[in-house]
């Protein structure tokens, strides 16, 4: 037998710029991003979300008064594409064969650009739709929620479910930039405002302390929507998974590893489990604190700091428990913990779970004690019993500056 082994290395340069106002015509964020040399126009297809062109009913009409200011540079293909957004449009493939109708129908090329301007799912749906036309179209994320501009809309993945499992199908593509405009924001529920929150605490508690600390300092502000401290969260959050996705050395997931998915194996399956009627935000909340007591019971983490966060999660008013923890199966058995054996499969070979051994370091484990995260369950649904919702004041003052800006 013989062989030709060649190695074959390909560079992306990750892009997030932070902005507001990007649709005004003097905001030049866009045009840079997608055109900085002169040339001819670049062609881009627009993909808008539904409940946010219905909550900003001017959004699309800046939209296209934009693109018309700087039409030298970049020409859109037709009026933005409106589809509807959250977790439906990712729960069969009919978007994504819509929109591979209007790439084909408008000739958009691979020197062109796909734009998603929504919320997480929406971003993953059409990155897909992007990612497998032509092989690959150059795709920009305009996030518009406080979870996908802190956490989804700055990663690499994309896709939609399948088989009743999240995310089954998809791609790895890197987007040509993400432009996180914090103006976009404005419009969203406080339960979607909150539901980013929960990827800040997430990525503090297994990579950066003084997060943590800020977070717990800011939480008061949080929850009334400060606008400084969404900043600062959303900021932060966000340089801390590119790092990741920088410096990791598996930014596609090609070992067994997914530690910015701390708190998700059951998040994922709760997701399910409700009928995604309980947000990916919410369903983390509960997750996280979870896999806090497990790591507890475990004798990884000490009590004093999983008392911690779960404090931290309940001040950002976040829900730690659901009655789908306890659904069973025919055989008696909770399903969540069929999350485990899903999230080992969607990751192939070992089981790996990211848990705590102090806030600022997580570490893996490759097996779950079942009777312990059982005991975490019932734990968790005594916590949700006894509370009465009172917010805890933070136990640290402000020492530091905080977060970058």
């Amino acid at each position: 037998m013989s062989a030709v082994k060649k190695t074959i290395q390909v560079g992306y340069d990750l892009r997030v710029f932070f902005t507001e106002h990007a649709f005004d015509p003097a905001n030049l964020v866009l045009k840079q991003a997608m055109a900085p040399d002169q040339g001819h126009p670049k062609k881009v297809l627009l993909v808008l979300d539904e409940s946010l062109a219905q909550s900003q009913p001017a959004l699309a009409r800046q939209i296209e008064a934009y693109f018309a200011a700087h039409a030298s540079a970049l020409k859109l293909a037709g009026p933005p594409l409106v589809i509807e957004g959250g977790e439906r449009t990712k729960n069969s493939d009919f978007h994504v064969a819509e929109i591979h109708s209007q790439i084909d129908r408008h000739h958009v090329d691979r020197h062109s650009y796909v734009v998603a301007v929504g919320g997480g799912a929406l971003l993953d749906m059409v990155g897909f739709a992007a990612a497998t036309a032509h092989r690959g179209i150059r795709h920009v994320r305009i996030p518009t929620t406080t979870l996908s501009q802190a956490d989804s809309g700055v990663g690499v993945k994309n896709g939609i479910n399948a088989f009743g499992k999240k995310n089954f199908i998809g791609a790895f593509a890197p987007p040509f930039a993400v432009i996180n405009d914090f103006q976009l924001l404005t419009s969203l529920s406080p339960r979607d405002k909150r539901a980013g929150y929960v990827e800040a605490v997430k990525v503090a508690l297994i990579r950066d302390q003084q997060f943590f600390e800020t977070l717990e300092h800011d939480a008061t502000a949080l929850r009334e929507f400060e606008a400084d401290a969404m900043r600062r969260l959303i900021r932060r959050c966000a340089e801390l998974h590119l790092e990741h996705i920088a410096t990791s050395g598996d930014p596609f997931e090609f070992g067994a590893a997914r530690p910015l998915d701390f708190g998700h194996w059951s998040a994922h399956k709760l997701e399910q489990l409700s009928e995604y009627q309980i947000r990916h935000g919410e369903a983390v909340a509960v997750g996280i604190a979870l896999d806090v007591i497990y790591s507890r019971l475990m004798g990884f983490l000490d009590a004093a700091s999983a008392e911690r966060t779960l404090n931290l999660l309940e001040n950002l008013s976040f829900e730690l428990f659901a009655n789908e923890l306890l659904h069973v199966n025919s055989q008696n058995g909770l399903l969540i913990l069929d999350g485990l054996e899903e999230f080992r499969e969607h990751l192939g070979g070992d089981l790996t779970i990211t848990l705590l051994k102090q806030i600022g370091q997580g570490f893996e484990i490759h097996e779950m004690n079942l009777p312990k995260v059982i005991e975490a369950i019932y734990e968790l649904k005594q916590r949700h019993e006894r509370s009465d919702r009172k917010i805890i004041p933070s136990p640290l003052p402000r020492t530091h500056g905080g977060a970058n800006p």
